[in-house]
């Protein structure tokens, strides 16, 4: 088998299985999306219907790993190329990840649905959802697209999510000191924003694997870094 034809098959296969990433891109963002909606609206059907999807994004995340596993073993890929493939696995990685954050939202909205709810946090929770999901869409765009300053723009841009997790937890104490009725749902409010806060350091860790597929260097300085609460919980 000639060497270009070697290539060309590689090519082939790593398409595919860049589809199966952006695939899985897609359904991790409208989760996230979904799943603040649920939220604001007290959309329990919705909630559950993200909990489900998440099964999807799993199976798609082993889908990746064994396609990726099949491509080692078979084309036996140069040190770029195997570069190329692990930078998918844990581009993948970090995905599935965020598909948990994303279950974990549904899960206390649904419990959120039956309490008393705090005015404008959910909003806030929402807007922040979005400005996630944009990180995570730009981050795979730079990795599709090989944009190194697209990648760098990720990891600037997210200490706004940052920024708006502070103004969130402030909020939150504000209700909670108010009213100690407020306590239950606010602890709730701020576990769900710290897992959103979480999906933006999951989308950064993207773009810097866009970085050191590109470069061949992961990003040497610390990214800013805007958080001014105490560690928050993960789920």
């Amino acid at each position: 088998m000639s060497q270009s034809h070697i290539l060309s098959a590689f090519d082939r296969d790593l398409e595919s299985i860049q589809a199966l990433v952006m695939r899985m891109g897609g359904l991790v963002e409208a989760a996230i999306l979904d799943a603040a909606e649920a939220l604001e609206t007290r959309d329990e059907e919705v909630a559950q219907r993200v909990r489900a999807g998440d099964k999807a994004i799993d199976a798609l995340e082993e889908q990746i790993n064994a396609e990726c596993a099949r491509v080692i073993a078979i084309r036996a890929p140069a040190a770029s190329d195997l570069r190329t493939v692990l930078t998918v696995m844990k581009i993948a990685a970090n995905l599935e990840r965020c598909g948990d954050y994303a279950k974990n939202l549904a899960k206390r909205s649904m419990v959120l649905a039956q309490m008393t709810a705090l005015p404008g946090s959910t909003g806030s929770i929402r807007r922040m959802a979005k400005q996630v999901t944009l990180l995570l869409k730009d981050a795979l765009d730079a990795y599709i697209a090989r944009d190194a300053v697209l990648a760098e723009d990720v990891r600037q841009r997210d200490h706004e999510v940052d920024q708006m997790y502070n103004a969130l937890f402030r909020e939150l104490l504000t209700h909670m000191m108010e009213d100690p009725r407020n306590i239950t749902p606010a602890m709730h409010l701020h576990f769900i924003a710290k897992n959103i806060e979480r999906v933006g350091d999951h989308a950064t860790a993207v773009a810097e694997q866009v970085i050191y597929l590109v470069t061949g260097q992961l990003p040497g300085d610390a990214r800013p870094k805007v958080d001014s609460t105490l560690a928050g919980p993960s789920a």
